[in-house]
This record gives C-alpha cells, structure tokens and sequence, in this order.
C-alpha cells in the first residue's frame, strides 16, 4: 500500500516528509498570486510526464523533487500517473490564499479522472503547515474530507473565475455558499483586498507597508518578513518587489534604497540593500499614508490580478469599507 500526500506549498511538504506522514510527498510550486497567470498549455506541460518539453528546469512539476522522495517511481513521472500508482491520495492545503489557488487548480486538473477521485481525500488546515515541526506535525489528527462532486465543481467555478479576464467573477463568487472547501472564502477575500484600493490606488499589503513605515519601522527586510507573516498573500520575494513598485517609480511613496536598482539576479547587492537600507516616508507617500492622495494619479499601473490586466485605465479598485468591488 503506498500512500501519496500532494501538499500546496514546498514548505508544508518538507515538514509532513519529516512527520512521515505518508510514504511520499511532494509538494507544489506554482505561484498564482503574483504576475501573469501561466497559460492553461503551460499548466498542463508542467503536470504532464517528462519529455522533451522539458529541457529546462523547472518545467516540470517533479524537478525540485528528489528521487529519495519517490522511490523507484522516479521523478519522471505525470500528476495523474503518481496518483494511479498509489493506493491512497491526500491533498494538504494551507489556509493562504496561493495554497488554496493551488488547491483549486489540483481539484480542477484532477476533476477529470475518476478512478483518481475515487481514492482522493482533503486535509484542509487552520494554520499553516510549515510552522510547526514535524514532531507536532506528526500528531495531527485531522479529519479527511472526502472529494466530492461539489466540491470539485466548486472548485472548478473558483479557478476558472480567479482565471478571467476582470476580478468581477471572483467578486460574484462570493455570493454563493463556499463552505464545502472551508478556507477558499477568506482567500478570495483576501485577494480582492489586493486590488488597487478606492481611496488611495494602494492593494492592501503596500497600504500596510506604508503604515508600518509611518509607524517607525525603517528595515526593508523587516517589512517583507511582517508582511508575510501577517498578510500571508505574498511570500518574501514578492514582498521585496511590492517595495521595489513603491520605492522605484515617478512618484515614490519610500525612499531609501540605492537610486539604482539592483538586477533580478544580483542576490548580492539585493541582499545588502535589504538589510542595510533604511526606509521613509516622502512627503507624498505621507499623504497616500493619511489617506489625502491617490497612488495611481501620479504613477503608472501595470500589474495582474489573477487573469485580469490592472492598468490605469482598466483599474478594478477595492473599497475596503463597503467591501465592494469598483469597476473602471
């Protein structure tokens, strides 16, 4: 008998492999929180068996796992066909909104294959996985949702909706009962919380590195720890760029960093900036801060939101206090 856990997240994978929770884990990489979606071409090659599409590392969703972790099923090997060669398939989701991403897509690629979702179950999480230690980890009792049809289908609605071309659909999925995967509605909604915001064009993770700034905190990689930590829609590096889009830009909101910035692949200098730098308030993120001026007036948006293309004039904005979407 040979049990298989799909875990959402690197991270969550490493601790449930220490827990032995199962006789293999592998974890998911994908991001979908942050830049443009992968193309449904993409997500299909990277879940498929090795080929020759698969020159380049990272193309394939086995490629950061070690043969250790799969045994003599190798590394080669498609999502559906791992998940035929085992006995019993758990799926681990996190509460964070790129897990429950990752979760929806796993429930919509595998949707398809019956003889899959017949042996398929769900472990959804209160907290996130790879805070514990694997000691803890291993004493979990949980209960293992079954993978229904409703809960597939809904799974499907949630990423195609996350996957069109404007966040109205998300907005709208909101309406409809989503408890049978329990974490997805406070993820959706966290994310809409990202959208440009109504009164200041900031998403909310920028508006709250903001605060923290006015509050005192001055450490870039501070900053993206907390943000991480308390947000948890984007991970570090990304949490680094969102400071980048604030400090590098016409009108910058933070000053502080070199006024040239580093190459994506100077780990180096972007390591010293992070933690040498000392970040403030210009005049103008001040007043951005206390609410008096719009970002996006002064300086240029470009950014996704899930499958939807956020510029200046396509700006889908979150009113934070009537928790509604605004259209452009």
């Amino acid at each position: 008998m040979t049990s298989l856990i799909l875990a959402t997240s690197d991270l969550a994978s490493y601790r449930l492999r220490q827990a032995r929770r199962a006789d293999i884990v592998v974890g998911l990489r994908p991001r979908f929180v942050w830049g443009k979606m992968p193309s449904s071409a993409e997500l299909a090659t990277l879940l498929e068996a090795r080929s020759e599409k698969h020159v380049h590392f990272d193309t394939h969703w086995l490629d950061f796992a070690s043969s250790r972790w799969t045994g003599s099923i190798g590394r080669d090997v498609g999502l559906v066909e791992l998940c035929e060669r085992c006995d019993s398939v758990e799926l681990w989701a996190d509460p964070r909104p790129n897990d429950q991403l990752v979760l929806v897509w796993l429930l919509d690629v595998l949707r398809p294959h019956r003889h899959v979702v017949a042996k398929l179950s769900l472990v959804q999480t209160d907290v996130e996985i790879g805070i514990y230690r694997s000691e803890s980890s291993a004493k979990w009792r949980l209960p293992a949702l079954a993978v229904t049809d409703d809960r597939l289908e809904l799974a499907s609605r949630a990423w195609n909706a996350y996957c069109a071309p404007t966040p109205e659909p998300c907005f709208d999925f909101l309406m409809q009962d989503l408890s049978a995967i329990p974490q997805l509605r406070a993820a959706l909604i966290a994310l809409l919380e990202e959208l440009p915001g109504q009164e200041t064009g900031l998403a909310a993770s920028e508006l709250w590195m903001l605060d923290l700034v006015a509050e005192g905190e001055a450490r870039p990689q501070v900053l993206s720890s907390e943000l991480n930590r308390e947000r948890g829609v984007f991970d570090f590096q990304e949490a680094e760029l969102i400071l980048d889009r604030l400090a590098y830009c016409p009108s910058p909101v933070l000053t502080g960093f070199p006024a040239e910035i580093e190459g994506p692949d100077d780990v180096k200098a972007r390591r010293e900036r992070l933690l040498y730098s000392r970040l403030s308030l210009t005049d103008f993120g001040r007043e951005v801060s206390d609410r008096e001026l719009d970002f996006s007036q002064y300086n240029s948006i470009h950014r996704w939101w899930g499958g939807a293309e956020l510029t200046n004039d396509r700006l889908w904005r979150w009113d934070a206090e009537s928790r509604t979407l605004v259209a452009p």
